[in-house]
């Protein structure tokens, strides 16, 4: 009887510890949006049995890499090269270039109402979360990194009444200011169905949420004014475009999953989508979006989202400096070229003088190019 009870407790612990670890790997969903008239991706229809596969974040870091119009790292395994062929279309010269990528946390409870109202062109896959991140790493002056957090606005510090009433405005939403305090007003968005969403900027987690959302649609304007500036020029950089959204997760920290949290993530879609617009509009649909579910980060380093700068390796010119050769080098380098130069001279000069010496002591006769017709004795 006792072996029986200590097998039984073994089972439920290795039970218990596969369950955590499954639970711990888990860490949401990818959403791949494609152009809105252009094909970069393979489209899936909702019934596919492709769809919904499980997908480490190192190779949705290769995905956006792939789309960006660079290598995937040589470290993607066969399986991983085989998910990319899944999800991206075959022509290596048909890239975007621009990828829109942001990091959503707080979603996991979620997640179907984000994927009923998510953009009619977009498709899903589970993404399993080891040790590893979605690495992605970007060529110096090569690649333009446009970050979608913005601390001056995200922290709300600088929040203004006019700053919320023009983003009320232009999400055809109404913003009642409050004549005898600021940041005290009442901000009201168009749900649809007759509802609608309340705000009150005296509380602290609304406020913070409306500062994540103006913060978000200033990066994805401030993207593409730097587009614009850099499409002048002979040569197109690679443009990403990543940030992380914690919005929805202060929400649900204040008012629990249902009600204004649900609310909450409806108004991100709807911001998401106009800003989507937004940059298909400046990108002439060249730019495909990701969208990342993730864990709630507690820190950039939790995100999952892993941008770095990498440095080609320098070409060797031809060429001294100061910096580079003393003047005793300098010198030497320059006597050696110097007599060279002397010496090739030499060299020209005494063959052409041979050349013409012989050439007016020889018999017209023995002139073969000039009298090729004569008969020679």
């Amino acid at each position: 009887m006792e072996m029986r009870i200590r097998g039984a407790l073994l089972l439920l612990s290795i039970s218990s510890s596969l369950f955590l670890t499954a639970k711990a790997e888990f860490r949401g969903s990818v959403f791949f949006v494609d152009s809105s008239n252009h094909q970069y991706l393979r489209h899936r229809s909702p019934d596919d049995a492709s769809e919904f596969k499980s997908v480490l974040p190192s190779e949705v870091g290769a995905a956006v890499s792939v789309l960006l119009g660079l290598a995937p790292p040589v470290s993607l395994s066969t399986t991983g090269s085989s998910k990319l062929n899944e999800v991206l279309m075959p022509n290596p010269f048909d890239r975007p270039r621009a990828a829109f990528v942001l990091e959503v946390t707080g979603v996991e409870d979620l997640l179907p109402l984000f994927k009923s109202n998510l953009f009619t062109n977009a498709f899903t896959d589970k993404v399993i979360s080891g040790s590893d991140k979605a690495e992605i790493r970007l060529p110096e002056e090569e690649a333009l990194l446009v970050s979608l957090d913005e601390p001056s606005v995200s922290d709300f510090a600088s929040l203004s009444d006019d700053e919320i009433g023009k983003f009320a405005s232009w999400m055809g939403g109404s913003y009642v200011t409050d004549v005898s305090e600021s940041l005290k007003g009442e901000l009201a968005f168009p749900l649809g169905n007759n509802e609608k969403m309340n705000l009150h900027m005296s509380k602290e987690a609304d406020r913070k949420y409306i500062a994540s959302l103006i913060s978000l649609v200033h990066g994805v304007r401030r993207a593409i004014e730097m587009h614009e500036d850099f499409s002048q020029g002979t040569r197109r950089p690679a443009e990403l475009i990543k940030g992380c959204f914690d919005g929805i997760k202060v929400l649900k920290e204040e008012h629990g999953t249902e009600g204004v949290t649900e609310q909450g993530l409806l108004v991100l879609l709807a911001t998401l989508s106009r800003s989507y617009n937004l940059l298909q509009e400046a990108y002439k649909g060249q730019i495909v979006g990701v969208i990342l579910l993730g864990n709630a980060a507690s820190s950039q380093s939790d995100s999952l989202l892993d941008v770095t700068f990498t440095s080609r390796p320098s070409v060797r010119w031809l060429a001294e400096t100061e910096a580079s050769a003393n003047a005793t080098e300098i010198a030497g380098v320059m006597l050696v070229r110097l007599t060279l130069a002397w010496v090739t001279g030499l060299i020209l000069l005494i063959s052409t003088l041979l050349g013409v010496y012989l050439l007016l002591k020889m018999p017209l006769t023995r002139d073969t190019l000039l009298y090729s017709n004569v008969k020679l004795d």
